[in-house]
């Protein structure tokens, strides 16, 4: 990967097109937890390609790709919700409650969507992306201390929603 980020940076498209297919997977997993709609990831995503394409020779260090192109895509999230606020600015969103199938198991990803953005967007890159508090850090540009502290309460509060469902389910089956 190293390999193919150097020659990225010196104008390589197939190179840089290996890179976008290995964090695919990534970029709509961070996506998806932020603007929530698949019309919404895609131009997160789309415009995140087209930015770290122009911009992929300010990249220091190679080690950091990942990080830097996660880095454009939450500041491209952040930009379409910005812009969906301004252009509906009346509508009150209802919060996404956690719900069950026919079977009484509980989606994780919806109780993971239930969670405020803050805490959403850590839960998503440190346990469905495998990335370290330091990485998300900076990713986040936030202080390492924050990082923890958000998903410590990110976790206590998936435990209480992972709770609450354990009791209704038991409710029901009695």
């Amino acid at each position: 990967m190293e390999d193919d980020i150097k020659q990225a940076r010196n104008g390589n498209q197939e190179a840089f097109i290996r890179l976008i297919k290995i964090n695919q997977a990534s970029l709509y997993r961070v996506s998806k937890a932020i603007v929530k709609t698949d019309e919404d990831c895609a131009d997160a995503i789309q415009e995140t390609i087209l930015k770290a394409y122009h911009a992929i020779h300010t990249l220091r260090d190679p080690n950091y790709f990942k990080t830097w192109l996660i880095r454009i895509l939450i500041n491209e999230c952040k930009r379409i919700l910005q812009r969906k606020k301004r252009l509906v600015p009346l509508i009150e969103l209802k919060q996404t409650q956690t719900t069950t199938d026919d079977y009484g198991h509980i989606e994780i990803q919806e109780v993971v969507d239930s969670l405020e953005e803050e805490l959403r967007i850590i839960v998503v890159l440190y346990y469905f992306n495998d990335l370290p508090i330091k990485r998300i850090s900076q990713i986040l540009e936030q202080p390492i201390g924050t990082i923890k502290s958000r998903l410590h309460r990110a976790r206590l509060k998936l435990a209480n929603l992972f709770e609450l469902h354990d009791e209704h389910g038991k409710e029901r089956m009695s």
